[in-house]
């Protein structure tokens, strides 16, 4: 029987050595990213079956990756892999198009029984995570509307960026537009947000977690 393919996208060499060695009895480990916009381009060249993606990742959180990866491909299975127990995290990841949640403390038999349901088309969530506490935060969601709701994928992307401290020059090169456009959206970001200064959005992203301290 053919093996499922994964991609593993984390920033943390000690956690992807172990993650490849737990996964390797079962699974093809086809590629292994450090930031999410290298995650990008691996999905698309590599087509796996299954993502494991870290959510704090540099460039481009996990969650922004996956949500610009599920627009182009409805079928991969996206397992998040996370320091964070946080409800928030939990739930944007699922709600960008996640299948399980697995907390980076937990027991390496876990990713297994993660990935195994994933393919199944189940949903995991590590069990040191409050069930109750999650729908609850589900709901909230739900209900409330947010700015960061109203920013668009390349808003998103140069708040990271501007949050992690990099130049205008460096944002354009890396997305390939110019600075005048990197500044646009920079004061599109403020305005929409009603922040003022590079400091206001810095706090912003490490509020929403979109970079993490």
């Amino acid at each position: 029987m053919k093996r499922s393919t994964v991609l593993l996208a984390d920033d943390h060499a000690i956690v992807v050595e172990g993650l490849c060695r737990v996964l390797g009895t079962n699974y093809d480990v086809v590629g292994v990213v450090g930031n999410g916009r290298a995650l990008l381009t691996a999905a698309e060249q590599l087509q796996p079956d299954v993502i494991v993606a870290d959510v704090s990742m540099p460039l481009l959180n996990g969650i922004e990756a996956v949500r610009q990866i599920r627009k182009a491909d409805q079928k991969v299975k996206i397992v998040f892999l996370s320091m964070h127990p946080d409800i928030v995290y939990v739930t944007e990841a699922l709600q960008a198009g996640g299948s399980a949640y697995v907390v980076k403390n937990s027991a390496g038999i876990e990713i297994l029984t993660a990935i195994r349901h994933a393919l199944q088309g189940k949903t995991y969530i590590s069990p040191s995570i409050d069930r109750a506490a999650l729908e609850a935060q589900i709901k909230r969601d739900r209900r409330a509307h947010h700015p960061s709701d109203s920013l668009s994928q390349r808003q998103r992307e140069v708040l990271q960026l501007v949050a992690e401290g990099r130049s205008t020059k460096e944002i354009a090169e890396m997305l390939q537009v110019s600075p005048r456009t990197v500044e646009f959206h920079r004061y599109r970001l403020m305005e929409t947000l009603s922040l003022h200064t590079t400091a206001e959005l810095v706090q912003y992203a490490i509020k929403h977690h979109i970079v993490s301290t």
